[in-house]
């Protein structure tokens, strides 16, 4: 199943299943419809390129809802996922309306920190980490959890916001100032979890911190996206997208301080 292809059932799902709504906002204003869509589906066509087969162990920590897990086993591939908060309860649902169209079994998910429960030394050949790792506190401890379940050669899929972007590090100053860290109740694990602030960085502070650590940022591997204001999409979106992917490669100062997405390979050192 293509991105496209899973993109317009999802939608179908959308409708069908208001709870998701509020997260997903393609069903609300249809003037940032493509918008939205551009976003979505450049995150989850660059998840699925770095998995190059099927026969692997895939770690989707941070999985959310299970919508990357949920297209992976569209496509026959097998994954697990870890997740908090309020979007464990919708996942059950989410794989009995996704059944009529492939293998949910293929997913399994499970509510827990991963500072508490992590999978087994060199178990896994990929780890997703989609809008994640600035999430997770404390971040030294988080890199070596992730080198101890790594495979010699495995890697690290990261979605993330780029942390350079000055409008989106505008409103997170004004929503949150700098109290980047804090903690937080979980009310099923009766007890408190040190919780990244979107505690977004730039691709820069990230690969400093991976330095530290067991792992190379594969710089051939980085893509920025999100350039242009919804009112840009309302035209041929793939065009627009084709526009984005020319104007970072070209221009370093535009890349770094105005594209809002980040995504990057992360290689395990041998």
């Amino acid at each position: 199943m293509t991105v496209e292809e899973f993109f317009d059932i999802f939608l179908i799902e959308l409708k069908e299943n208001p709870e998701l709504q509020d997260y997903y906002k393609f069903l609300g204003n249809s003037s940032s419809f493509g918008f939205r869509k551009a976003y979505f589906i450049q995150r989850l066509q660059y998840i699925a390129n770095h998995i190059d087969k099927k026969d692997v162990a895939i770690w989707d920590c941070g999985c959310g809802f299970g919508t990357t897990c949920l297209f992976l086993a569209m496509n026959g591939i097998k994954s697990f996922g870890s997740t908090l908060e309020f979007y464990y309860k919708q996942i059950e649902k989410r794989k009995d309306f996704w059944s009529k169209y492939g293998d949910t079994s293929l997913f399994t998910a499970s509510y827990e920190n991963i500072f508490d429960n992590y999978p087994q030394k060199e178990s896994v050949d990929f780890i997703i980490l989609q809008d994640t790792l600035h999430h997770l506190e404390p971040i030294a401890d988080a890199l070596k959890i992730f080198d101890t379940v790594l495979q010699k050669d495995g890697k690290i899929i990261l979605i993330e916001e780029n942390g350079n972007n000055i409008i989106q590090n505008t409103k997170l100053f004004l929503r949150r100032g700098n109290k980047r860290v804090i903690n937080i109740w979980d009310e099923k694990l009766q007890k408190n979890i040190l919780l990244g602030n979107e505690n977004i960085r730039s691709l820069k502070k990230w690969e400093k911190l991976f330095n530290t650590q067991n792992f190379t940022i594969k710089q051939s591997n980085v893509q920025y996206i999100r350039f242009y204001f919804p009112q840009f999409f309302n035209e041929n979106i793939s065009e627009i997208i084709e526009k984005e992917q020319r104007i970072w490669k070209k221009n370093n100062f535009l890349k770094e301080y105005f594209f809002f997405g980040l995504n990057f390979i992360v290689n395990k050192r041998k």
